[in-house]
């Protein structure tokens, strides 16, 4: 059986192996701490039998007026436990914690090279926005992927950017 709940400190030292994967952003403790502390109800772990992590999803809300957005910093399942949709439930719980905190969109940033991925994000609904050149590591674009909710009725989040641009251009908050 599988439990999704809040990610806490202890996960901290019992997610490395999930994080095995070469498409999977690692970064340092305190990266993962800030997160934890600042939005804690878009950080959340997938358990299952003999309490062993299967994934989890990390991401936070940003912006201002119609940029007010749930964003997907991270989400990944280990690889034995790929194609039971758990990657679609974490998704879909971040989309409703967003949706409540009235956010206008979720976005991401996706590999240009990780077509599986694109592929299931597209099946969920998130249209590639925008083409970010070298986003990874100076060498590999990514995508940014965007998804309309609720809030922006009229679904201009979503419509695409007509040029590249490159990581310098982001605009973060």
């Amino acid at each position: 059986m599988t439990t999704i709940r809040r990610f806490c400190c202890n996960d901290l030292l019992r997610f490395a192996p999930v994080n095995f994967d070469h498409l999977t952003e690692t970064f340092n403790m305190s990266f993962y701490m800030t997160y934890l502390a600042r939005w804690p109800d878009y950080f959340h772990v997938a358990k299952g039998p003999g309490n062993r992590i299967m994934g989890y999803i990390m991401g936070k809300v940003e912006g201002q007026g119609e940029s007010w957005h749930g964003h997907v910093t991270a989400v990944t399942v280990a690889s034995e436990y790929r194609r039971q949709q758990l990657a679609k439930k974490l998704m879909h719980l971040l989309e409703d914690i967003s949706e409540k905190d009235k956010a206008y969109f979720v976005d991401l940033f996706v590999r240009a090279s990780n077509m599986p991925a694109i592929k299931m994000y597209e099946k969920l609904g998130y249209v590639i926005y925008r083409r970010v050149l070298r986003y990874y590591s100076g060498e590999e674009d990514g995508l940014d992927m965007r998804k309309a909710l609720s809030q922006d009725v009229e679904k201009k989040s979503v419509i695409p950017f007509k040029r590249p641009i490159t990581p310098d251009e982001l605009e973060y908050d």
